[in-house]
C-alpha cells in the first residue's frame, strides 16, 4: 500500500513539472523530468563539494565531505581550510548540530529558507525534488553538456525573492553544481568534485 502510495505522489509530482515546463515536454524539459524521478526515488547522496558562502563583505569557502539522507541525519564533515577540518554537521529533522572532538554544540533549528552554509546540500535536494522548474536549458561546458534547472516560487518573477540554480550532467545526472540566490545575488554556490545517489532506484 505505501509503495503504490509513492508510485501515486511521484506521478502527480512529475505531472505538476510537466505542466510547468509547458505541457509537452521534449529535450531539456524531459531531462530534466527524468533526472527529478531519480532524484525522488533516492534515498540519499554520498559526495565531496566545496561550498562558498558570500555575506556581501565576508566570503568564506569549505570544503565538504557529505552524506546526505531524506530520512535521518545527513553529516557534513568539513575538510578545508585546515583550521577547521575535522568539523561536523550533523542534520536531521530541521535541525543541527556541530561536532568536534566529540564535543556538541547545539545550532538550533535551522532556516528554512537554506541560508546558511551546513544546510545549503539540504536545501538543493529539495529544490531538486519538489522545486518549481521555471526553467530547463542545456548548456556547453569543457566537459560537454549539461542541464541547467532553475527554480524559484511560480508567484516570483526572475531576479526576485530566493532562486535555486541546479547543474547536472545530461549523461550520469549526477549534480555538478547548486547556487541559491536571493533578489538576484548567489549567496551560496556548492560545486561538485564527486557526487552518487544512493538507495532504491539508483544502481
Amino acid at each position: 500500500m505505501g509503495r503504490r502510495t509513492g508510485l501515486w505522489v511521484l506521478m502527480i509530482t512529475l505531472c505538476l513539472v510537466l505542466s510547468a515546463c509547458g505541457g509537452g515536454a521534449t529535450g531539456a524539459e524531459q531531462l530534466a523530468l527524468d533526472i527529478r524521478g531519480e532524484y525522488l526515488a533516492m534515498e540519499g547522496c554520498t559526495g565531496t563539494l566545496t561550498i562558498t558562502a558570500d555575506y556581501g563583505q565576508r566570503v568564506y569557502e569549505y570544503g565538504v565531505d557529505l552524506t546526505y539522507w531524506r530520512a535521518g541525519e545527513s553529516v557534513l564533515t568539513l575538510t578545508s581550510p585546515e583550521a577547521v577540518a575535522g568539523v561536523t554537521a550533523r542534520l536531521e529533522n530541521g535541525s543541527g548540530s556541530l561536532e568536534y572532538d566529540g564535543m556538541r554544540v547545539e545550532t538550533g533549528p535551522l532556516d528554512e529558507n537554506g541560508m546558511s552554509p551546513m544546510d545549503a546540500v539540504p536545501t538543493l535536494m529539495r529544490y531538486a525534488t519538489e522545486g518549481f522548474i521555471a526553467e530547463c536549458t542545456m548548456e556547453e561546458t569543457d566537459g560537454g553538456q549539461v542541464l541547467r534547472v532553475i527554480c524559484r516560487d511560480p508567484e516570483q518573477q526572475a531576479g526576485t525573492g530566493q532562486e535555486c540554480s541546479l547543474w547536472f550532467d545530461s549523461d550520469s545526472h549526477a549534480l555538478l553544481r547548486g547556487e541559491l540566490s536571493q533578489d538576484g545575488y548567489t549567496v551560496i554556490q556548492c560545486v561538485f568534485s564527486t557526487f552518487q545517489l544512493t538507495g532504491a532506484g539508483t544502481e
